[in-house]
Parts: structure tokens; C-alpha cells; sequence
């Protein structure tokens, strides 16, 4: 029916028979223009019942889909379910065999995806028989150095090798038993191209900071290697995953109330208690990973292996994490796999200096940028970058103890054009054909298996906004393997009510029939009335829309309500009521809409020292029982709506 060109096969190498790294088409992408429902023709309803899962077998050769719970290599499960998806039968043969392709590849030259997403103990500064191991990948590099603190920046004492893969290594043995490169000390890799020399941030640098007193200065990377001694110990074990995740999502930059980013300790001792007495068992938090633009709120990454350091340190983050396992909160984290900051000086941009495309963890030409983020496209079709990438999923689980992942920007990855100027209507043939990005179909496959196979209750949930079929459909079975979907085109009917419509244009079936219940029933989706970026990117939250101006006056527990706020009010536990009852297998709430947050305007215009993170113009998310600034009727009522739909968790 179709046939994509493949890019991961073998190809001979001088050195070994390594694959060498290849180029496909590919590509990701922002929100799309157009967000439509899921056609109601195109719902599958069939009734859920359990399955077993039993793996996919395959040839010596890895270019045939073997048998899978007795089907042959020609059928699905998935046909049976959706007979639909069976006139795609060749594209969803061509990507399974890829995905098959690809992993033994891993299996034959790393030992398989477990010892392969083990990068991080490689590349980066390592401890190893005495002496620190600096690795990294920079193929088009003539020479390079390690520099930094501990060699007064001068590296002509330690020039590194290259070997026939592009990685750059250096050995660099203990002084007097302790390492020659302090704890927290500043580092950098030097190295030249094309006569020039340059400076840049360890691509698996663990811990990046930034010189506070100067505006607008770059981040410098910072070797984090505590003694044993100092190192953060986890005293909690993970909980068990919920069978209903109820997932406040959250921002510790903005979830303080000081004219400065709040603190992972902070976050932990005083909102995690409430989150846990009000019946949430799950946290899903943004802006992990180090970025230097804080407006960005974490979704311009420049360093994909460092915590950002505006919060604290990693073992900040540890405390944080352990603290929510004590409480049985999980904890989710949002992972931006789908671009890199265009940040040269001090992100992952650094490393493109105009090399051939399987040089590079980007896509070159037009097509290594994202038109509507301005992100650098990742080539997923490199050996490296799948290192990078799945490593990075290994690190930030096995260090930090996290119990899953939202993959932000699916969209983008999933598609050549990255999504941009689509209007997804449903039809099948939008999702499977030649636009697929099936390098980074590939790609989330692969994660997806990992994630599962090293730890079964892990949760991992996608964001994407074109309705791709499939994508939470088992890895095993054809599928890309994500436990839920968020439920994305819900707020955005909310926003086109308050908006555009008056109270008696309101539609319950549209509200019902076409958004909440329109959903392929196999699939989890996670529910939710507003997403951020209507809270703090650049529009206006659901209160601000029902009340107006008077949010920020005819809030007071001291003073009547006026029409508005009561109309307000009601309407908005009205609006989480109807979403909790029939919008999906999981709940979400972004952090302050339970104070109905009057976030606005003001937060995307930054201004020093972080006061974009806590304007005046807002109602503060970390309310305690002495301020009088909000009617607590609100939060109160909306606790009890979690009682009175999860009564058998308290």
C-alpha cells in the first residue's frame, strides 16, 4: 500500500560492524492550528476486557513480524478491534519491522536496550578505578580539551582522544585518593572545528548554573559528584500505581509566593501535605530539566541531564520526590524529547556546527527547526541520539526515582511538518502514510518497551493533539506503547464557550456527546478542564473568563459574593463536575485552578529577579488558613468533589 524509506539498516564500517548512523525523513512540531474531536464515526467502542500481553517473536534477521498471542505476521490484534486500521496493514508491517530492526541492532552491538540506556554511566564525567572518565560525543570535532575549574581553563594538559565512532574521551587519575575534579566545581569541552575553537556545556552535564548578578549571562555546566558521605538516600519506596491517577499538575518555580523561584524543598514541605489531604495521588511537575529561558516554564531545554538549578540542587529534587513517596503521591515528570533549545553557548545547540546531518543530534536545514517553537529538531534516526535520548529516560527514573513521564510535543515528533498548518479531521490516511516520522514512531517505541520492562508500573502519557490512533496501543501489538493520552480538544471547548458563547447557547450534547465521551474507549484518556497556557502562557484562565476584573476584587471571604462571583463559581465546579464524570480514565488539574488562579498577561512578560513568577496580578497558589484573599468555599467544595467520586481511597 506503502512504502517509507528506511534509514537504520547496517551499513559497513572500517572500524566494526557497528552501525553507522543514517537519515529519514522525521519531524515534530507545535500545537496544530486546528484541534477537531475525534469524528463520532470513527469512535472504537469496543467493551475493555483484560488481555495478556505476550511478546513478539522474531526472525535471526529481525525483518519479519513474527506471531503475536497466535496471530500471524500479516494480522493485528488491533485489525479485530478497529477493521479500519487493517487497510494500513503495510505501514504498520514496514514500522514493526523497523522497531524490530532497530532493537537487534541494540541487542547486537550494546547488549541489548537495557545496557544501551545506561549512557549516562558512560558519557558525562564518570567515576572509574580511580580516576574521573570524561566521554563525548562530537564527531565533527578536530581536537578537544577538558577545561575547567580544575585546570585553571587551560587545557593543553588534557587533550582528549577521539575514537572511529566520533566520542571523544579523556582519563584523568585521582590525586592523593580523591578526584581531580572537584564536586561542584565548573567544567566545560573544548574543541575545535574548521580552525576555530570553542566552548561548551557537557551534553550529559548532571548540574548547570548560572552567575545571578549578571542579566543575561549563560550557564556554566557544573560537575555534581557529592562524597558518598553527602549524597541524598532515599528512605521511601515507590507507590504502588494508582488504577485512577488524580494529577495536580505543577510548577515549583511558581508555586511560592516570594518575588523568587520557589524551591523543590519548599514545594515539598508545604503543598505536597495539601495535595495528599485533598485525595490527589499523583504530581505531575514541569520545568525539571535545566532551561535557560524561565518564561519557557521548561519546554526550551538546554540541558536535558541537569535539574534546574532555580529550584535547587539534585539532591533537592530527591528530597522532594521522596517526600511525595512518603505521602503515596506519585511522581510524574514532563520530558521535551521532541526539540532542543536553539540555545548555542549553553545547550545542546552547541554541538551543531554545520556537520552532515549523521554527525549531529539534529536534523539539518530547514528541517532541524521547528518553524512555530524555533526548537532544534533531534535526528532520531541516529545510533547517539537514541543513546541520548533513552538514556536520559533511564537516568532521571533510576537517580531520581521518578514513576513515569508525560511526553510533551508528540505532535511535533510524530510528523514531517511537525504538525504545523494540519487540521487533523480524522481521516485514517492523515496518520499513516508518507508524512510519518517513522524514525521517531521507532524511537517512542523503543522508550515505551524500556519504561515497561524496567519497570512495569511505570506511567507514561502522551500529549498530542492530532488524535493519532494507535498511540496508546501496546508496543507488542503494533502500537506505540503510552499508558494515556491527555484529553486535549476538552479545554479547548471550554475556552470557545466562554469565549464565543452565552449562557443559553450552551450545549450539553456537543459538551458531552462530541468532547468528553468522544474518545477511542481502549485508549485511557487523562481529563482535564484548562491546560498552563491558559493559566500562564500568554491567555486567560477559566476564572478570569467567567469573572472578569472581579477575580482580583470579589474574592474576600470578608464580603458578599456579587452576581458574577457567584455565577463564576458555580459554573466552574459545574465545569470539573461534568469533566470528572464523563471525561476519560484519569483527572488533571493544573496548579492554582483550585483558588481559580487570575493568571494573565502579566506572568509572560519576565522582569528581574523573577517577579514574572509571582505577580501582583494574580491570586498566590499557596494560600494557608491566615490570609483572607479567596472565597474557601472553592477549594473546599472541590475536595469534596474528589471525595464523593474516589470515597474508597480515603
Amino acid at each position: 500500500m506503502l512504502c517509507l524509506s528506511s534509514s537504520l539498516l547496517p551499513r559497513p564500517s572500517a572500524a566494526a560492524d557497528r552501525p553507522a548512523p543514517g537519515i529519514i525523513a522525521g519531524g515534530g512540531g507545535k500545537r496544530l492550528s486546528v484541534v477537531p474531536a475525534v469524528p463520532f464515526l470513527l469512535r472504537w467502542s469496543w467493551p475493555r476486557k483484560a488481555k495478556s500481553r505476550s511478546s513478539v517473536s522474531v526472525t535471526a534477521r529481525g525483518n519479519k513480524i513474527a506471531a503475536a498471542n497466535g496471530y500471524g505476521s500479516d494480522h493485528l490484534p488491533m485489525y479485530d478491534l478497529e477493521p479500519k486500521l487493517a487497510e494500513f496493514k503495510d505501514h504498520f508491517n514496514y514500522t514493526m519491522k523497523r522497531y524490530l530492526e532497530q532493537k537487534l541492532l541494540i541487542e547486537k552491538h550494546e547488549g541489548g536496550l537495557e545496557e544501551f540506556s545506561k549512557g549516562y554511566l558512560k558519557f558525562g564525567i564518570n567515576t572509574e578505578h580511580g580516576a574521573s572518565l570524561y566521554r563525548e560525543w562530537a564527531p565533527a570535532a578536530e581536537e578537544a580539551q577538558l577545561v575547567g575549574d580544575f585546570n585553571n581553563w587551560n587545557g593543553s594538559g588534557h587533550k582528549m582522544t577521539k575514537d572511529n565512532f566520533g566520542v571523544w574521551s579523556i582519563r584523568i587519575s585521582h590525586v592523593n585518593g580523591k578526584p581531580a575534579i572537584p564536586h561542584n566545581s565548573k567544567v566545560k569541552f573544548r574543541f575545535r572545528h574548521d580552525g576555530v575553537w570553542v566552548e561548551r556545556i557537557p551534553a550529559w552535564i548532571r548540574y548547570a548554573t548560572v552567575t545571578a548578578s549578571e542579566s543575561g549571562a549563560p550557564y556554566d555546566g557544573v560537575h555534581w559528584d557529592p562524597p558518598t558521605s553527602e549524597r541524598y538516600v532515599f528512605n521511601h519506596p515507590r507507590p504502588p500505581k494508582p488504577d485512577v491517577p488524580r494529577i495536580y499538575e505543577a510548577h515549583v518555580g511558581v508555586s511560592g509566593g516570594k518575588l523568587e523561584a520557589g524551591t523543590h524543598r519548599e514545594f515539598a514541605d508545604n503543598v505536597l501535605p495539601r495535595l495528599r489531604a485533598t485525595t490527589y495521588n499523583t504530581v505531575q511537575l514541569m520545568g525539571i530539566m535545566e532551561h535557560s529561558d524561565a518564561a519557557s516554564f521548561g519546554y526550551y531545554v538546554t540541558n536535558f541531564f541537569a535539574v534546574s538549578s532555580r529550584s535547587g540542587t539534585p539532591d533537592d529534587l530527591k528530597y522532594l520526590i521522596d517526600k511525595a513517596h512518603s505521602l503515596g503521591l506519585c511522581v510524574l515528570m514532563d520530558v521535551v524529547h521532541s526539540h532542543a533549545s536553539n540555545n548555542v553557548i549553553d545547550g545542546l545547540n552547541g554541538y551543531d556546527v554545520g556537520q552532515s546531518a549523521h554527525e549531529s543530534y539534529f536534523y539539518t536545514g530547514d528541517r532541524g527547526y521547528n518553524k512555530m517553537w524555533n526548537g532544534r529538531m533531534f535526528n532520531y534516526a541516529n545510533w547517539e541520539v537514541l543513546r541520548f535520548l533513552l538514556s536520559n529516560l533511564r537516568y532521571w527514573m533510576d537517580e531520581f526515582m521518578f514513576d513515569g513521564f508525560r511526553f510533551v510535543g508528540v505532535t511535533s515528533m510524530l510528523y514531517n511538518q511537525n504538525g504545523i498548518n494540519m487540521s487533523f479531521t480524522g481521516n485514517y490516511k492523515e496518520y499513516f502514510g508518507l508524512d510519518t516520522n517513522v524514525d521517531a514512531v521507532v524511537y517512542m517505541m523503543l522508550a515505551n518497551h524500556l519504561m515497561h520492562k524496567l519497570y512495569p508500573e511505570a506511567i507514561v502519557v502522551a500529549v498530542d493533539v492530532s488524535g493519532m490512533p494507535v498511540l496508546c496501543w501496546p508496543v507488542d501489538e503494533g502500537g506505540l506503547g503510552f499508558d494515556y493520552r491527555q484529553a486535549m480538544t476538552i479545554p479547548d471547548r471550554w475556552i470557545e464557550y466562554l469565549e464565543n458563547k452565552g449562557d443559553q447557547q450552551w450545549s450539553m450534547s456537543s459538551v458531552i456527546s462530541q468532547t468528553l465521551t468522544n474518545r477511542r474507549y481502549p485508549e485511557k484518556f487523562i481529563a482535564y478542564a484548562e491546560r498552563q497556557n491558559h493559566s500562564i502562557i500568554g491567555s486567560k484562565t477559566m476564572a478570569f473568563l467567567l469573572m472578569g476584573w472581579e477575580t482580583y476584587s470579589g474574592m474576600s471571604a470578608m464580603e458578599p459574593d456579587s452576581p458574577t462571583i457567584d455565577r463564576g463559581i458555580a459554573l466552574q465546579k459545574m465545569i470539573h463536575f461534568i469533566r470528572m464524570a464523563f471525561g476519560g480514565d484519569s483527572y488533571l488539574k493544573f496548579m492554582g485552578n483550585e483558588y481559580m488562579n487570575a493568571f494573565d498577561q502579566a506572568v509572560d512578560t519576565p522582569s528581574d529577579k523573577c517577579s514574572f513568577l509571582s505577580s501582583s496580578k494574580q491570586t498566590a497558589s499557596d494560600m494557608n488558613e491566615e490570609e483572607k484573599v479567596l472565597n474557601y468555599t472553592i477549594f473546599s467544595q472541590g475536595t469534596c468533589l474528589n471525595h464523593l467520586f474516589h470515597s474508597y481511597t480515603l
